[in-house]
């Protein structure tokens, strides 16, 4: 199903340029080609994120330890028929796993797991972790489009 306002090219994951970021985030993916990710898709990612996690009725425990939790699971069954959900779960599932891996890390970085010099073993770990539910488990972490506006502005910098 394709985005409202979004056209995608069958299996390759990519946006025509119909998304316009803001200027701040346009300012910072503008140097991440290193990243080889759309950034497109990226600030679709991030917009979409803080729009889903900002909603009232969207709650994450404070005593979590990981985002792969039933209570994660339980909020986006709670949620399924919200648009912006499932724009978001449909912008991320349309990419090709190698893709899903670079902004799984890209997040890890945002959140200081790994440093910039350390990309290609973030990468690495996302590949080797990656399971077909990288829009889940991104959704189900608190502050996931801070932390890849984070890993964005570090890429910016380094």
């Amino acid at each position: 199903m394709p985005l409202r306002g979004y056209s995608f090219h069958a299996g390759r994951g990519t946006v025509e340029n119909r998304y316009r970021p803001s200027p701040r985030l346009a300012r910072i993916i503008g140097h991440m080609t290193e990243l080889e990710l759309n950034r497109d898709i990226v600030g679709i990612v991030i917009d979409k994120t803080r729009q889903f996690q900002a909603k009232e009725e969207v709650t994450f425990p404070e005593d979590s330890m990981s985002p792969t939790e039933d209570w994660a699971m339980q909020t986006l069954a709670d949620h399924a028929d919200d648009p912006v959900l499932l724009e978001l779960a449909s912008t991320v599932d349309s990419l090709e796993p190698d893709q899903q891996a670079l902004l799984v890390a890209l997040m890890w970085v945002g959140r200081g797991d790994y440093g910039v010099d350390e990309w290609e073993e973030a990468v690495a770990e996302a590949r080797g972790q990656w399971n077909g539910r990288t829009a889940e488990y991104l959704i189900g972490t608190p502050l996931a489009a801070d932390y890849l506006s984070a890993g964005l502005e570090q890429f910016d910098t380094a």
